[in-house]
């Protein structure tokens, strides 16, 4: 059942959001988070329509989001919010890591996955990448995936691929083979500064809220093709 709003604790605290249909999984997602420096769940939906009415409503930063809810699934409400709710993001709970099914998830916009069986500290931990705009991916995974998705060949995209300039594919290259801000800056001899600069030109280019979508962007552009 959909929770009412309640006001952030202070500013700075990132509002999260839990979708599953099972309560108790609900309460264990909660348990988890609830008392974590900066974070603060604002709501709970029992299936995907109303993860969707309450991101409407209360525009979280972040969504946790079931694979598998009656009345929408996962994968059609992540859609759906990233379509109304650019600025949340959201990361999959799943119970298997299905290379299949996490293309679809990334397909949707979701910034990553989390799965079900996983620690307090690797949820935490993960919910934290995501905020911080860091990938949420093993890099290992995320290539494998982005390389299906280049296969895949170019998609009509809203954005251009022109509008990038040669240094922000650089970046932008390396962030999809799952490079940290610090590792992008070595290979470019760039500030870790800088290279979060070019960052946020690249997911403002791209119409994406996050670096992982930016990867997803810019394999349905061709980018990540081999030359």
């Amino acid at each position: 059942m959909e929770s009412e709003p309640r006001p952030a604790k202070h500013a700075g605290v990132a509002r999260l959001l839990i979708a599953d249909d099972h309560d108790l999984a609900r309460a264990g997602l909660r348990s988890m988070l609830d008392g974590e420096r900066g974070l603060e769940v604002v709501g709970e939906a029992a299936d995907g329509q109303q993860a969707l009415a309450l991101c409407r409503r209360l525009r979280p930063d972040l969504v946790l989001m079931d694979v598998r809810m009656p009345n929408l699934d996962g994968l059609a409400a992540t859609s759906a919010i990233k379509r109304e709710c650019p600025g949340t993001s959201v990361i999959m709970v799943t119970m298997h890591e299905n290379p299949d099914y996490l293309l679809e998830a990334l397909k949707a916009g979701a910034a990553g996955y989390v799965l079900k069986g996983a620690s307090k500290r690797e949820i935490i931990t993960t919910v934290r990448q995501v905020l911080r705009g860091e990938s949420a991916l093993q890099p290992e995974l995320a290539a494998r995936l982005l390389r299906r998705l280049a296969t895949e060949g170019p998609t009509d995209a809203a954005a251009p691929a022109e509008q990038l300039t040669p240094r922000e594919r650089e970046v932008l290259r390396l962030v999809a083979q799952g490079r940290t801000n610090q590792e992008i800056g070595r290979e470019l001899t760039l500030s870790v500064s800088t290279v979060k600069t070019h960052l946020e030109h690249i997911i403002a280019k791209l119409g994406v809220s996050d670096r992982t979508h930016a990867a997803v962007r810019a394999a349905q552009l061709g980018l990540l093709a081999p030359a």
